[in-house]
């Protein structure tokens, strides 16, 4: 092979004095070369992004220092070289691609605006700009990208809006792309065309590609060499071929294991009354005319009916914009619906409201998928669980042993209810959520989405809980996806959503092992590590 285009020998970053260990990164050491697709795999919390951030020279200052090591590229040491010389380097030979394109974009500016920032700072010619930006928006597979160059980013999608970060970081043809993250939350057909692009473009023009990645079946699509991060250190790495076929280390072979996979069983049937019939449910949304415009109007879902029985789980998966969260909302009346009925019990609450509304929504509870921004930042965790069942007019002791209870029950110390969100891990914040719905005792709980943004180990930990509380509970539950491995894992049933109506239901293993729809078909093709099998070795954890 040839010389590496950039090294790292040794390199340890330290954390604050109050973090939880001495190191983000510990003694790393790894090799990038040209046209090698390098995955980093690992937890949150592991050092992936700290690594990424340190090549970028992108470290905050204040809380981490890079006290050894050092990271070649071109013959030159990226730790010793001053900011100016660093900002040269980015954008025009280090480019990254971060997981969150909408906090990464500027809102009040246009896209083409955006990327035309970028040749700006390194000096490419007024004259020549515009007419770039237009062949990189095309190069990344976006539609008609003059239209694009005018948009700003809250009027793209989420698959657009990374499609438009990857448009930026190739606008000076890097030797180096680092894409952090760059398909977590994104839909399974989105992420395999973002996989697929990244493919494409990087054996096209040569580049060393590092790809940060919690899940071993993106891995298994893409990478030419891993390197498998634990705690800060490097605990495996070797050819993609070795590490996925013959994982060494327990950490490694746990990680592979907690790739959720789909199943072959058939899920045992449930004979029980239904909890929730929906009956031809339709939702549309509806646009004022402003100016020069006119009113719009977009049938989100459209004549969509079922049922959920106690103790079934039954999931709603499809692709962004296909109605699953809206249904979601719907039925716990976040919306008004626009046709149709919702019959809880046998008894019709589309309409209702005041006292009866709330005595509704006690039997019905939704879990969201971002934790964090659903729990009040100001409130302790106590204060956001207790609120329900005071409201509702439990006694504060009966509350309180019931939260205390719940908070063990998803595996948290009841110390936990005196702490702010803000104290907790993802997939700990992930567990209060699912104890605050819980609190009120519901029939049916409705989980929208809510492993999507975690790591594969824990996403399994909150699945493993779900299936336990449901069955202990005995609740009717209402699973949000657009994973369709996660679907598989815990549904009983499945329905699959496109642009509003369903195209395919049934039971899950049925589905998924033999779809009659097209649409479904597509998707579950998307899926990564699709045609990758786990070794043996990994059930030895």
């Amino acid at each position: 092979m040839s010389e590496p285009l950039l090294e790292i020998d040794g390199l340890t970053v330290d954390l604050p004095l109050a973090g939880d260990r001495a190191h983000a990164v510990r003694d790393v050491s790894l090799r990038l070369h040209r046209g090698e697709i390098l995955c980093i795999v690992g937890e949150s919390g592991s050092g992936k992004s700290v690594t990424a951030n340190t090549i970028m020279g992108l470290l905050p200052p204040d809380n981490l220092k890079v006290r050894s090591g050092r990271i070649l590229f071109d013959g030159q040491d990226l730790l010793t070289l001053p900011e100016p010389a660093l900002c040269k380097l980015r954008g025009a030979r280090i480019a990254m691609i971060f997981q969150e394109p909408m906090t990464s974009l500027n809102p009040v500016m246009t896209i083409g605006r955006q990327i035309e920032e970028v040749m700006e700072a390194h000096g490419v010619p007024a004259v020549e700009r515009q007419a770039r930006v237009l062949s990189l928006l095309e190069a990344v597979g976006l539609p008609d990208p003059p239209s694009i160059a005018r948009s700003y980013p809250f009027r793209l999608s989420g698959g657009q809006r990374q499609r438009v970060m990857i448009a930026m970081a190739l606008a000076l043809e890097p030797d180096i792309l680092i894409a952090d993250e760059p398909t977590t939350a994104l839909d399974v057909t989105t992420q395999a065309q973002i996989l697929s692009l990244i493919h494409s473009l990087q054996r096209s023009r040569q580049m060393g590609v590092m790809f940060i990645t919690h899940d071993f079946g993106v891995v298994a699509d893409i990478a030419d060499t891993v390197v498998v991060m634990r705690h800060g250190e490097i605990v495996e790495q070797g050819p993609a071929q070795q590490v996925l076929g013959d994982p060494q280390h327990p950490y490694t072979r746990a990680l592979i294991a907690a790739v959720p996979r789909f199943r072959s069983e058939p899920a045992p049937a449930v004979n029980e009354a239904p909890v929730l019939q929906v009956e031809r449910l339709r939702k549309v949304y509806r646009t004022s005319a402003r100016f020069f415009g006119s009113a719009r109007e977009v049938v989100a879902v459209d004549d969509v009916s079922f049922s959920i029985a106690r103790g079934e789980t039954l999931g709603l998966v499809g692709e962004s914009g296909s109605g699953k969260s809206t249904i979601g909302q719907c039925l716990v009346r976040l919306f008004p619906i626009d046709g149709g009925r919702i019959l809880v019990g046998g008894r019709d609450v589309t309409r209702v409201s005041g006292k009866d509304l709330k005595e509704y929504r006690a039997k019905v509870q939704i879990i969201f998928q971002d934790p964090f921004a659903s729990l009040n930042p100001r409130h302790t965790v106590g204060r956001s669980i207790l609120t329900g069942p005071l409201a509702l007019g439990v006694d504060r002791a009966t509350a309180e042993a019931r939260m205390n209870r719940l908070l063990t029950r998803v595996g948290l110390d009841p110390s936990a209810a005196s702490r702010y969100p803000h104290e907790f891990s993802g997939g700990q914040r992930q567990r209060i959520g699912i104890a605050r719905a819980l609190a009120v005792e519901p029939d049916l709980l409705i989980a929208d989405e809510c492993v999507s943004a975690l790591d594969v180990s824990v996403q399994a930990q909150v699945l493993d809980l779900l299936r336990e509380i449901r069955d202990e509970m005995h609740l009717a539950m209402l699973f949000i996806t657009h994973d369709l491995r996660v679907a598989s894992q815990i549904c009983d049933r499945v329905i699959v959503l496109h642009r509003g109506k369903i195209v395919e239901e049934g039971e899950v293993s049925t589905v998924f092992s033999n779809p009659q729809a097209p649409y479904t078909r597509r998707l579950i093709d998307s899926v990564p590590g699709r045609s990758w099998h786990e070794p043996a070795s990994v059930h030895e954890v």
